[in-house]
């Protein structure tokens, strides 16, 4: 009789510690293996354009490509492509970018092997993966109105502690502008200063130090 194949995944992940973690981890299922090891998104298009697995689990941060950046190679490479995002970045926007990326499921790194594998069975299997937690801050990020590219540009130069004339000044825009910008960051973040502003955006993925 004829044995049933494995679900044969690739892993991503720039830190070797955790991807030989991983690997350990995946190869103790009986109906999984580990076909492909990446250090960085490039590599793992590469790896994956090679070893044709069922799956990928990508790392969302990684050097030379990101973990969205190989997402969206790979879904264009790839259209059937199944992946597993992976990230220690639980932020809406975090959440909400990978998703229209095309990954099919995110996964927190603060999560246990007991929710990573049946992640890693669904996915295979054709089935989105949300966790609950994940999916409840999808649902709040619907209630906050979108900042535009230029708010956010705003609120990076706010991260790096700029005064308004020096954000000004690094845009090219006027200080009079910033501060009408800054007026609608606060009331769309629905935060009552600067500070508070940051660090609502740094919470929820909008912007990253």
């Amino acid at each position: 009789m004829k044995k049933p194949s494995k679900i044969r995944v690739l892993i991503a992940d720039d830190h070797y510690i955790v991807r030989m973690g991983l690997t350990a981890l995946v190869n103790t299922e009986p109906d999984m293996e580990v076909v492909g090891e990446a250090a960085d998104g490039a590599q793992a298009i590469e790896l994956y354009a090679k070893c044709n697995p069922d799956l990928a689990l990508i790392d969302a941060r990684m050097p030379v490509k990101d973990g969205l950046q190989a997402t969206i190679e790979l879904r264009k490479r790839f259209p059937g492509a199944a992946i597993l995002m992976l990230t220690a970045f639980d932020g809406d926007a975090d959440i909400r970018s990978a998703l229209e990326a095309g990954v099919q499921g995110y996964v927190l790194k603060s999560s246990t092997g007991d929710k990573l594998i049946p992640a890693l069975r669904a996915v295979a299997a054709g089935e989105r993966w949300v966790p609950r937690e994940v999916a409840s801050r999808l649902a709040s990020r619907n209630s906050f109105e979108a900042l535009t590219a230029r708010e956010i540009q705003v609120l990076n130069e706010l991260a790096k502690g700029l005064a308004n004339k020096r954000i000004a000044d690094s845009l090219n825009i006027t200080e009079y502008t910033v501060k009408d910008h800054l007026k609608n960051i606060l009331a769309k973040l629905r935060v009552a200063d600067r500070t508070e502003a940051v660090t609502t955006a740094l919470q929820r993925g909008i912007i990253h130090l």
